[in-house]
């Protein structure tokens, strides 16, 4: 008998408080489970911020270790404590954060002059607070970096207690390693920013290499967006034995594999890539059986989807009867959606680490939110603590 994909039971991180699943204006709404609004404040009203979009907090599936009332009691002993601000990059995730945790979000006021100079101000005390600043360096990546470094500057001048950057997508991770000659490791330029400018840790999600943790000179709490696409994915009921996992390139095999284990240790393939320069990729042949599959293809992140578009094209040769894209950061460059949404794809998956704007979506779009995730890792931060559980973070890769 073919047994449905169960989630691991020890992997406690796969279920979250919510379940949070975010679907496009556009999308009927009996595919939205359990619908859930969220309570705090609305996240599109922002100081100095655009945002656009519809969201949703969905379900309720929390591990037992997660206590509600663990997690009350603590917060609320040291509300001044514990200060949450949001950049002008993604407001909607720092919303849905606060909002899990009970909070609302400080008052920052960020503007910019008009030479482009970003202007910031704390509209409230953080002195002896620890401040958690969420700004994600997705496009435009300059702009939201330097806004990042000066709102770590107007914290540290404000005497916080501690600092903490969390950047749910972190620009400039593929610039990692010197691959010719006289080339720059931007990464580790802009880990050198970071600490310099006075953040004293940094929360990222999904870094492009683990290698980059260790660019900076201060803790870095990696946390995996995996565990929600998983929980995702195992809802959907697929049988295991019609699964396999597909590493779009040889650089992603342990992510796939490490997802896979995860999906009823699901059987692996790779495919084989040539990229002749950035943003240009061939694909030249696959390693693994996928007839008759459903294929998963599992990366880290979608920028102008030519590698994982060209993987799914090989993969229908090959004989697979479905194909689903899933990654954590959905950059789409152009011409990412037109590449997606071409019919390639049963569903793509995707978390809201990065703002999509409504003009992105496309009928086959699913997104996830990491808000639940980001705001467990940071409430664990702040309480010191780490728990007799596995770590929330672990995915197994080794």
């Amino acid at each position: 008998m073919a047994s449905l994909v169960q989630p691991s039971p020890t992997f406690p991180a796969l279920h979250l408080r919510r379940s949070s699943l975010i679907r496009p204006p556009s999308s009927s709404s009996s595919s939205v489970r359990f619908p859930l609004k969220c309570n705090a404040a609305d996240p599109y009203k922002f100081d100095g911020g655009n945002s656009s979009g519809f969201h949703l907090l969905t379900g309720d599936t929390v591990p037992a270790s997660f206590s509600r009332t663990r997690l009350e009691d603590s917060i609320y002993k040291n509300t001044t404590r514990l200060r949450i601000f949001s950049g002008t990059a993604n407001p909607a995730l720092a919303q849905e954060i606060s909002c899990y945790l009970g909070l609302d979000l400080g008052k920052i006021k960020i503007k910019r002059f008009a030479d482009g100079e970003i202007y910031v101000q704390l509209e409230e005390s953080v002195r002896g607070c620890d401040v958690f600043l969420v700004q994600p360096t997705c496009p435009p990546a300059n702009e939201n970096l330097m806004e990042l470094l000066v709102m770590i500057d107007a914290c540290r001048r404000a005497s916080a207690k501690t600092i903490t950057a969390v950047i749910p997508y972190f620009g400039y991770a593929r610039a990692d390693r010197k691959t010719q000659g006289r080339e720059s490791i931007a990464a580790k330029l802009v880990a050198n920013l970071i600490t310099q400018s006075g953040a004293d840790r940094v929360l990222a999600c999904d870094l492009h290499s683990g290698q980059s943790m260790g660019y900076f000179d201060i803790p870095v709490d990696h946390v995996y967006g995996q565990p929600v696409i998983l929980d995702y994915l195992a809802s959907k009921g697929i049988s295991s034995d019609d699964l396999v996992v597909v590493s779009p390139d040889v650089g992603g095999v342990a992510r796939a594999r490490a997802f896979a284990k995860k999906l009823s240790d699901a059987p692996l393939a790779i495919v084989d890539k040539r990229r002749h320069g950035h943003n240009v990729a061939e694909v030249m042949n696959l390693i693994g059986d996928v007839k008759g599959k459903v294929a998963i293809m599992v990366d880290d992140m979608i920028d102008t989807a030519g590698t994982i578009s060209k993987g799914a094209a090989l993969l229908h040769q090959e004989g697979a009867r479905e194909v689903y894209a899933c990654t954590t950061h959905a950059v789409f460059s152009p011409p990412a959606i037109s590449r997606l949404s071409s019919g390639l794809f049963q569903e793509v998956i995707i978390t809201n680490t990065i703002p999509l704007s409504e003009k992105n979506y496309f009928p086959q779009l699913t997104v996830l939110s990491v808000a639940n995730l980001l705001g467990e890792t940071i409430w664990r931060v702040h309480d010191d603590c780490s728990g007799a559980i596995e770590p929330f973070s672990t995915l197994g890769i080794d």
